[in-house]
């Protein structure tokens, strides 16, 4: 049986007090500050949902969504600069790949694609971030919670040698001996 199935099923039981918990996690430079000034002109939207900022959304590692979906969470939404307006000039190019892929990785594991969604929203376009948040909890409260039937697996990544490991780790046809002494 597929996490949809599951989900399906689990859903008959459903409290009509529940809401979904969904994280936002929002680019610094745009998203972040689109939030702020919903907050500061005192637009309402959902309690339920986390905002949480990040460096770029160039910089948000799949992984995030995967411990987010695990630890709980109903949905993920990640939020970053519109393409072409990046702060870092390439980030948003890279994310949109990514989390494309990454998508279909969602929805190859059994989740349904409105649990996890990617929108660009610039600093000034507050309105925008109070509308993408409410459709997301929306989307997600007519999915109902998510009760997985097992953990999403996480990615193994080789680790990474530190201090002195990492000089040692150079091969010695890379760095001979005289220099290295």
């Amino acid at each position: 049986m597929s996490v949809v199935e599951a989900n399906k099923t689990a859903q008959v039981g459903v409290p009509d007090s529940w809401e979904p918990k969904v994280i936002a996690f929002c680019c610094h430079w745009c998203t972040y500050t689109g939030a702020d000034l919903a907050g500061l002109n005192r637009m309402n939207y959902p309690a339920n949902v986390r905002v949480l900022r990040i460096p770029c959304s160039g910089r948000m590692n799949p992984q995030y969504v995967i411990e987010a979906l695990n630890k709980g969470c109903d949905g993920v939404l990640v939020c970053g600069c519109h393409p072409g307006d990046c702060h870092y000039v390439t980030g948003n190019y890279y994310a949109r790949r990514r989390m494309m892929i990454f998508k279909r990785l969602l929805e190859y594991e059994g989740l349904e694609p409105e649990r996890f969604q990617v929108r660009w929203i610039s600093g000034a376009e507050a309105g925008k971030f109070r509308d993408t948040v409410m459709s997301v909890v929306e989307q997600v409260r007519a999915l109902g919670p998510l009760n997985l039937t097992r953990e999403i697996p996480q990615f193994e990544l080789p680790a990474v040698p530190d201090g002195q490991e990492a000089f040692n780790a150079v091969p010695e046809e890379v760095m001979p001996e005289e220099v290295s002494a």
